[in-house]
């Protein structure tokens, strides 16, 4: 699908140049489409942003949910496996995907509210679906706290790292 493929392009632009290259000229080079072809899906360099940060939101939500059995405790759990998946997906391109829609719009309150909503959602839930609500907000942080640092550098855990510290949060969710 075209949209996929440009924000594909969108996000490889913003990793590899920065913000300041995010144009819809450079978007389009790199999708390999007309700009006119951009513009039917995205008008705006704004609802390119959008629909960045939309499409990290929409994919983590299917992640967890395909994680979440319904069971007490289970969102979190949920939400660690989803954040490991992500962390630890083969390509890192769902790493990359959280890291370009953040940037892109971090600085413009409007482009960054979607995600703000989202991180509500996902940090303030109800505290009777945890055994312990308190356990389970500091795992959610944690996890939260991992994405942030390896949004950083991918390289900085390897693959015992990883799943050590996987180990280690959902073992504090069985405490």
């Amino acid at each position: 699908m075209k949209r996929e493929a440009i924000l594909d392009a969108a996000e490889l632009v913003l990793c590899q140049h920065g913000t300041q290259a995010l144009t819809l000229s450079a978007v389009a080079d790199r999708a390999g489409v007309s700009k006119g072809g951009l513009l039917y899906h995205f008008p705006t360099k704004e609802a390119l942003i959008k629909g960045l940060v939309g499409r990290v939101i929409e994919e983590f939500d299917a992640l967890v949910a395909s994680y979440d059995d319904g069971r007490p405790g289970s969102y979190s759990r949920a939400y660690v496996e989803a954040t490991f998946a992500t962390l630890t997906g083969s390509e890192g391109a769902r790493t990359r995907r959280r890291w370009a829609g953040i940037t892109a719009a971090a600085a413009d309150r409007e482009l960054i509210a979607p995600l703000r909503e989202a991180m509500i959602r996902w940090h303030r839930r109800d505290p009777g679906e945890d055994p312990d609500p308190v356990t389970a907000v500091v795992v959610r942080l944690a996890a939260e706290g991992l994405w942030e640092v390896v949004g950083h550098d991918t390289r900085i855990f390897d693959t015992e790292d990883y799943a050590a510290l996987r180990e280690r949060l959902l073992s504090l969710l069985r405490s």
